[in-house]
């Protein structure tokens, strides 16, 4: 009895994720508010009534993919506030980390970009409380850094919105741009940085 629950198990998560890559992938055309539940299911091939047996409904499908699609964020997000190197090596780092994730997760990103101010207030709020979970995170590895010595908690916190802010837009803009716009994305990713970088020297002088 317990290896056919385990095997009745394995398939619930196989048709789960099933459900979760389909409608990613049918979100690369359009936006959730859009998206019904049988395309979701006519794509996986399964019955309309399967799909209640894994979401509630398309909103609590994209909750889940707000947090599937944040979670491969986040090791490039910690990557690019890593301490090591000078700041120029920091910031070539950021953005080669930032191009390298686009390429690896279109669907991810996209799917970011387009419901972040989109029409379904459930995932707005998940993307919104994820985006502060990494913004308190940038704050507490940017307090480890000597040049942040005499920062107040909230200029921290303003200091690293602007960076996840800036990783953000930087993503969108990989990318929509064609192979040959590339180089020109990075340089602008790399000038805004280094003009944050810049005002960060100077905040307390």
């Amino acid at each position: 009895m317990s290896h056919i629950l385990g095997v009745r198990q394995v398939q619930k998560q196989k048709t789960r994720q099933a459900l979760l890559d389909a409608a990613l992938s049918l979100l690369e055309e359009q936006s959730l508010s859009s998206l019904g539940l049988r395309e979701v299911t006519r794509a996986v091939g399964v019955a309309p009534t399967a799909f209640y047996r894994h979401f509630h409904s398309t909103a609590d499908l994209g909750v889940v993919l707000v947090e599937e699609a944040l979670g491969s964020l986040h090791p490039m997000i910690s990557g690019t506030v890593s301490a090591d190197g000078d700041s120029d090596e920091r910031i070539a780092r950021a953005v080669s980390l930032i191009a390298r994730h686009v390429r690896e997760h279109p669907a991810h990103i996209r799917f970011i970009a387009r419901e972040r101010n989109g029409g379904v207030q459930k995932v707005r709020a998940a993307i919104a409380e994820q985006l502060d979970r990494f913004t308190d995170e940038v704050k507490a590895a940017l307090a480890e850094d000597p040049e942040s010595a005499g920062w107040s908690d909230d200029d921290l916190l303003m200091l690293a919105g602007l960076y996840v802010d800036q990783m953000l837009m930087t993503a969108s803009t990989f990318l929509e741009s064609s192979p040959e716009e590339q180089d020109q994305v990075a340089l602008v990713a790399t000038r805004r940085m280094r003009l944050i970088s810049i005002g960060r020297r100077h905040w307390l002088g």
